[in-house]
């Protein structure tokens, strides 16, 4: 998510748990255990809440990945199976952010000592949130940046995020700022708990399709083979021809059209619709424009 400061960025990753399912029994057994060798359970309490991790941008690659004497597990670990929240990107150690392309490809995180060696699960879904450049206000109608031109102000901010991690984000949207005239405006018709029913539904429909595949232990689209993917997920005739036209325009390597399939697939679940259509992979490909635009900028 990229906005202004007091966009509600924050705000939309902090409630993003509220319309996630609730763990299953397995996947609450794993993460009662990350959290029980992380010293994290406090007076044997457990919930089906899924985690919500928020390091702050100073995080060292230890406390990110797992570390110290003992190895214990880290942030992304430790949001197994929910959601971990990287406020202000581009602050964090290009290092440690790089040191999250492993985990988010394979799910799961080894840890190194000199004495032993440790891998503990890192399923988690990644979210992130920046301002557009470092004094936040580029995208204010009207702003003009006193230290550059405002796109080259812009990209050269947002570049300090590596290609090869940006590749692995599949959405990526802009938050514009929020007036006073919206804060005033009546509360929408859907709220959290409509929301919720309709992942849970996707989600249902994702679990029955895999056992029914022979591959119980994979849960969401997120995790199917992609030797699986190009069948679950085969496009109608008008849209394989606009993935094929938009794959050679925005030079989609192999990890990004499997992407893009990925998330066509979760559009077309939440409609309740068996085949994937043209209007679910034009706006799976929109939310990778954001991040094209900016490097052409650059």
């Amino acid at each position: 998510m990229i906005g202004s400061p007091g966009a509600g960025k924050s705000m939309l990753a902090a409630r993003l748990p509220s319309i996630l399912p609730p763990l299953s029994p397995s996947e609450l057994l794993e993460v009662s255990m990350i959290a029980s060798v992380a010293g994290e359970i406090r007076d044997g309490a457990l919930t089906a809440r899924r985690p919500f991790r928020a390091p702050h941008h100073s995080a060292s690659m230890a406390a990110l990945t797992g570390g110290g004497l003992r190895a214990k597990p880290g942030e992304i670990s430790l949001s197994h199976q929910g959601v971990l929240f990287l406020d202000e990107l581009p602050e964090f150690d290009p290092r440690v952010l790089d040191s999250l392309r492993q985990p988010l490809e394979n799910g799961e995180v080894s840890v190194s000592r000199a004495n032993h060696r440790v891998t503990y699960p890192a399923r988690f879904m990644l979210v992130a949130a920046m301002n557009p450049c470092r004094c936040g206000h580029a995208y204010e109608p009207g702003y003009s940046c006193k230290r550059a031109p405002v796109d080259r102000c812009t990209s050269d901010y947002q570049m300090r995020i590596s290609g090869p991690l940006m590749d692995r984000i599949d959405l990526r949207i802009e938050v514009p700022a929020v007036t006073a005239a919206d804060l005033i405006l009546p509360p929408p018709s859907e709220g959290s708990a409509e929301v919720a029913a309709r992942v849970a539904a996707a989600r249902d429909l994702q679990l029955a399709r895999y056992a029914a595949a022979g591959m119980p232990h994979v849960r969401t689209n997120a995790e199917a083979p992609a030797s699986l993917l190009e069948t679950i997920a085969q496009p109608d005739a008008q849209g394989q021809k606009l993935l094929r036209d938009a794959a050679e325009t925005m030079k989609l390597t192999a990890r990004g059209y499997h992407r893009v399939l990925r998330v066509a697939r979760t559009l077309a679940d939440l409609d309740g619709a068996e085949k994937i259509g043209r209007l679910h992979l034009a706006e799976a490909l929109s939310y990778r424009v954001l991040a094209e635009d900016l490097r052409r900028a650059a």
